[in-house]
């Protein structure tokens, strides 16, 4: 038996899992923020509902764990950040500990389970608040040893100029420290900062996209210069990688339309020509963390 969790910034959810295709969701918990005893506590409060002797526990997590001094790096949860995590809570759980980023996690479940079945390179990326992603390679994560592979998000690789016509867009502030990343431009957030830079106007992504798809003009203009913005450092990833499959998750992944557009704008782009779809949506809907865990506490395999 293992015991995988899968946390946020919000919440903690835990699971009993005996096969990647057999998890058993237990009732999720309030992320402690600032506390790392009742952090490592929530946890035990969850090995304790449970029941029995866990194998080992894995953990999917937002942040990122540096690959040589084992240091966590995570904003979101002030009480971790900097902590060699594996270490502390292998010594505070008396058990062994796997931890691998969340988007590392959703792709090694598309690999495993997902879209991504029966694909040697999977690319797996998350257009959700923000960007983010995960490469696995003959079903095994880039990152096994934590590190910063896949977040195409980061870096100024942003386009000044996108759209049909085109038009200047400018660089903005990443969370990163640098400037002109497509985690600014492309995410929810970066969807909504489009719209209000272009056309003056605040509105929700949700409701951006629901627009478009009945056709608005100021919303189609701004979906346009999006994909454009999304679709070229998307298409350098899969030249630099060779994935032959990317699912999508995160919460723009929702609209099928939008992946479809996305889809067809990459792989005008790319070196090699796919006739079927290479951008789609992500098979694993319900706890993709949780399966991603799963099948790292399972060795880290995806099949």
């Amino acid at each position: 038996m293992i015991v995988c969790f899968d946390i946020g910034g919000s919440a903690i959810k835990g699971a009993i899992t005996h096969s990647p295709e057999r998890i058993f969701p237990l009732p999720r918990r309030t992320t402690p923020l600032n506390d790392f005893r009742r952090f490592v506590e929530t946890m035990e409060s969850v090995l304790d509902e449970a029941g029995g002797l866990p194998d080992r526990v894995a953990i999917s997590i937002t942040g990122v764990i540096d690959p040589e001094t084992r240091r966590i790096k995570c904003a979101n949860i002030p009480c971790i950040d900097g902590r060699e995590l594996t270490a502390e809570l292998e010594a505070a759980l008396h058990l062994p500990v796997v931890i691998a980023n969340d988007a590392d996690c959703f792709a090694l479940a598309e690999a495993g389970i997902g879209a991504g079945r029966g694909h040697r390179i999977v690319f797996g990326a998350i257009l959700g608040t923000g960007v983010g992603g995960g490469l696995v390679v003959d079903g095994r994560l880039i990152n096994a040893d934590g590190g910063f592979a896949g977040e195409w998000g980061h870096g100024p690789v942003a386009a000044t100029l996108a759209g049909h016509p085109p038009i200047a867009i400018p660089t903005f502030d990443c969370g990163c420290g640098q400037r002109g990343c497509v985690d600014t431009i492309g995410g929810a957030r970066g969807l909504e900062r489009l719209h209000e830079t272009i056309h003056g106007r605040t509105l929700s992504s949700a409701e951006i996209i629901e627009i478009w798809q009945s056709g608005e003009a100021e919303a189609a203009r701004t979906v346009d210069i999006f994909i454009d913005l999304v679709s070229s450092p998307l298409a350098l990833v899969v030249n630099i990688t060779g994935a032959t499959i990317v699912p999508v998750g995160g919460g723009l992944s929702n609209s099928e339309a939008l992946l479809a557009e996305i889809d067809r704008a990459v792989r005008q782009r790319i070196l090699r020509r796919f006739e079927r779809p290479l951008v789609v949506r992500g098979e694993c809907r319900v706890e993709p963390g949780l399966i991603g865990a799963a099948l790292l506490g399972f060795g880290g395999q995806a099949r």
